[in-house]
């Protein structure tokens, strides 16, 4: 059975529901149910009909995002989700949207500052916080993050440095530095590898 196959009573059951009631909010459940069979454009078009009804319903933009993100469409689940991580933060599901999101667009910073909310709500979730080790050593080593930022003068001698430079004359925090990339890598592996298997 097709994934499309599986799902078909799902979304019939939820059209229905939408078809009696299009001011209803059943579309965000059948816009997960179109994404989750692949028919990713119409679970687009049907999250975007009922948030112009619901415009401030988070379920409604969360599902919409989903759909974004399987789409590839990156900087527009960010913009589509704005409003969400801002009224709802602990909504994990949209934070995690958005953290994904920026890191495919190469935001890093934004980023770090999303998977670093995720990862407040989420405290025992290990793969987040390798992946905030991980972003916070790259944004380090691209001097995007500094020791300090104040401008105060320093005495004869004191040299503000970039994180990564002082860090780097470290061979421990090198190693830890690099052991915890190679992790990071071997879990996204198995990620995919498990998703594989699933999708075969």
């Amino acid at each position: 059975m097709t994934g499309k196959d599986r799902y078909t009573p799902l979304i019939y059951s939820y059209l229905k529901k939408y078809q009696e009631d299009p001011s209803s909010r059943v579309f965000a459940p059948l816009a997960e149910a179109y994404r989750k069979a692949g028919l990713t454009d119409e679970a687009i078009e049907i999250a975007r009909e009922g948030l112009r009804v619901h415009p401030h319903f988070a379920g409604g933009r969360v599902a919409l995002g989903r759909a974004l993100f399987d789409k590839h469409l990156y900087a527009e689940v960010v913009e589509e989700l704005r409003q969400v991580v801002s009224d709802v933060p602990d909504n994990v599901v949209a934070q995690k949207l958005t953290a994904d999101s920026h890191l495919m667009l190469g935001n890093i910073l934004e980023a770090l500052n999303a998977y670093k909310m995720l990862l407040y709500f989420s405290p025992s979730d290990k793969e987040t916080a390798r992946i905030v080790e991980e972003l916070e050593t790259q944004a380090y080593d691209k001097g995007e993050l500094v020791l300090r930022t104040d401008k105060k003068e320093e005495p004869p001698g004191f040299e503000v440095r970039k994180a990564g430079e002082a860090i780097d004359g470290d061979p421990a925090e090198r190693r830890r530095r690099w052991i915890a990339r190679i992790e990071l890598l071997q879990n996204m592996l198995l990620k995919v590898e498990r998703y594989r298997a699933q999708s075969g």
